[in-house]
């Protein structure tokens, strides 16, 4: 079967590399998103798909968009018989998906329609979810809205991250694709359309989303710093009397025990154990992971020691509306 694949980020790249290993496959080409800046210096970067492509002798090409009538003819010199599509970052006109023989693929990170859009991994799980999962869809010009091919569940256990989750769904939605495009090859495909009245939307995350609220229950706040972890990472900021606020990234802690009454949301409780106690709008969070803005990654010892000692009354401090974050 010959393909052409279009993705940008490593979920993608990985999915890529499992198609390239299938032995009833050709990747014709591969396209993905321009070079962008990346790093300190702001120099030009390839992608993870593109670096993959070229890593195994495939042509990549990089259109900013397919508005150009040339693009499009380009792609129909490839006489594809399948598109194959995974985080591509750009919403394909019709004219696109009208090429290939037997239709365009998308490999989507939740069980449809739930999640539909940029970011299902982390809106999953920040909002508690137990199970998401991998769905390969027929596309066509909505936004996540074709018929489902084939779907697989994942379950999210109480400490698992967006970096976890994206990487276990990354490799089934390589798995999960051939499984697919073998069963439209057969003719033994089924497509299901999707139940547009439970559909939900996973809009990108923003730096912002990564505060944390102590204001929420110590479950949400839970829920919130594992689903922006890697990015764009959960902070907080800590006030002290007479010094300056500290903005502190926090990696996943787990939630404790009930709260004492009158005790604020954000209050610092001091270590417990291993770990620092803060107050949220139920029970502590124990946190045993901080990181005070340009130092290293400090366990709660060490952060208790360096920026609690000497100091009564700290506080980590929520969104002012108390309802972000």
């Amino acid at each position: 079967m010959k393909l052409v694949f279009m993705g940008t980020p490593e979920f993608a790249a990985v999915i890529l590399r499992r198609l390239l290993a299938w032995d009833k496959g050709q990747v014709a080409a591969a396209y993905t998103q321009p070079d962008r800046p990346a790093g300190r210096g702001h120099k030009l970067a390839p992608s993870p798909v593109k670096l993959a492509a070229l890593e195994h002798g495939v042509p990549v090409l990089q259109p900013l968009n397919f508005k150009r009538q040339k693009d499009v003819e380009m792609l129909a010199a490839f006489e594809p018989d399948a598109l194959v599509v995974a985080a591509y970052g750009l919403i394909l006109p019709q004219s696109v998906l009208d090429i290939p023989r037997l239709g365009a693929f998308n490999a989507h990170a939740s069980l449809l329609p739930k999640y539909r859009g940029a970011a299902p991994i982390q809106r999953a799980i920040m909002a508690g979810e137990s199970v998401t999962g991998m769905t390969v869809m027929r596309m066509e010009r909505g936004l996540d809205t074709g018929p489902i091919v084939l779907q697989r569940a994942l379950g999210i256990g109480i400490q698992d991250t967006s970096a976890r989750i994206h990487d276990e769904l990354a490799d089934m939605g390589g798995e999960l694709m051939v499984e697919a495009l073998e069963a439209v090859e057969n003719g033994k495909a089924s497509f299901v359309e999707q139940d547009h009245s439970r559909a939900t939307h996973a809009a990108k995350l923003t730096k912002e989303e990564g505060r944390v609220n102590w204001n929420r229950p110590a479950l949400e706040v839970h829920a919130r710093i594992r689903g922006v972890t890697p990015w764009p990472g959960a902070y907080t900021d800590l006030e002290r009397p007479g010094c300056e606020p500290v903005r502190v990234g926090l990696g996943p802690g787990e939630p404790g025990a009930l709260l004492e009454p009158k005790i604020a949301p954000g209050t610092i409780g001091g270590l417990l154990g291993d770990k620092v106690s803060v107050a949220c709008a139920d029970r502590w969070y124990l946190l045993s992971s901080l990181r005070p803005a340009g130092k290293k990654p400090a366990d709660a010892a060490a952060f208790a020691n360096g920026y609690l000692a000497r100091c009564n009354h700290a506080m980590f401090s929520s969104p002012a509306d108390g309802l972000s974050g």
